[in-house]
């Protein structure tokens, strides 16, 4: 997969940010810098005057592209989401057995992330902490419906859409594909986070993987005798 990804360039909605960041190397450096400022010091104390002390530039050129650090925070997510979809892909191209491409499609939307060299300017281990710590405040904002409609989140939503279709090509009588492939992407973040910091709620742990849990959970529930 890695001679695959090796010319790959994530490509995120263009109306989440000014200017595109892949364009430059202070860009580049603009999203290197946010995940470890981010991941450093958590989203609500993260400013654009601090990112710009931490790179050695001026907090107005950092502005040139994002408006602010919520457009900043969708663009990571955003690329984040795209890695993985791209992953899931390719980790299921060509793979005949319905069952077997629905669990490998859950192993890449469920495991504990590990470096990929493809993009030297992103840390996707840190990158992947950010997800499971701040995806929330993405959505979770009065604004959402209007950056719905934006296309904002057009990304995970088409990674949720092929995993429900995989979960329909098992069971096409299955009525609730979407609402499972959502919980699937969604639980596996909550159990990460869990597994790190309520340890007495979760059955996670370095032998029981949440990628574990969700593929039992989720052929029970499809394949139930009813």
């Amino acid at each position: 997969m890695k001679s695959l990804l090796s010319n790959l360039k994530i490509s995120v909605p263009d109306k989440i940010y000014l200017k595109d960041p892949e364009s430059s190397k202070l860009g580049k450096r603009i999203i290197e810098h946010g995940i470890l400022l981010i991941d450093e010091i958590g989203f609500d104390s993260f400013t654009f005057k601090k990112l710009g002390a931490k790179i050695g530039s001026n907090e107005s050129s950092i502005y040139r592209y994002f408006e602010s650090k919520h457009k900043l925070l969708l663009y990571l997510t955003s690329w984040y989401w795209a890695w993985i979809e791209y992953q899931m892909v390719f980790t299921t191209f060509n793979v005949p057995d319905a069952k077997e491409k629905l669990f490998k499609a859950i192993d890449v939307v469920t495991k504990t992330i590990t470096q990929d060299d493809t993009f030297s300017h992103i840390n996707e281990i840190v990158l992947n902490r950010i997800i499971i710590n701040e995806y929330s405040k993405s959505y979770l904002t009065k604004e959402v419906d209007s950056e719905n409609k934006e296309g904002y989140f057009v990304i995970y939503k088409r990674m949720i859409r092929r995993l429900s279709d995989m979960i329909l090509e098992i069971n096409p009588e299955y009525k609730f594909a979407s609402s499972l492939a959502s919980t699937i992407v969604e639980g596996a973040l909550h159990q990460h986070f869990l597994k790190v910091h309520f340890k007495s709620i979760t059955d996670c742990n370095d032998e029981i993987t949440p990628s574990d849990f969700f593929k039992e959970l989720t052929i029970n529930a499809i394949t139930k005798v009813t």
